[in-house]
């Protein structure tokens, strides 16, 4: 179980670095790399806790996230390249 928790605390220090991408970016696509780190730090850490507490729930909901995240990223990408209309 304390592999799972070091594990946690890497995750959670990368998202502190990740936020501070997002808060710091000095261009818009900066700060898209940012959220989008953040997300699959996100992901991960579901799947962590999936794994430690032996929830198979968790494990799907990361899978479902990640899908509407990949897609939100191409959303914001296609807008940043003006043909989003």
């Amino acid at each position: 179980m304390m592999a799972f928790f070091y594990a946690m605390v890497l995750v959670g220090m990368a998202g502190l670095i990740s936020v501070l991408r997002l808060i710091l970016g000095p261009t818009v696509p900066d700060r898209v790399v940012g959220v989008d780190t953040l997300n699959t730090l996100v992901v991960a850490g579901m799947i962590l806790l999936g794994a430690a507490y032996d929830r198979t729930i968790y494990i799907d909901i990361a899978i479902v996230y990640a899908l509407l995240s990949y897609i939100g990223t191409l959303v914001i990408a296609k807008y940043l390249q003006g043909g989003l209309a």
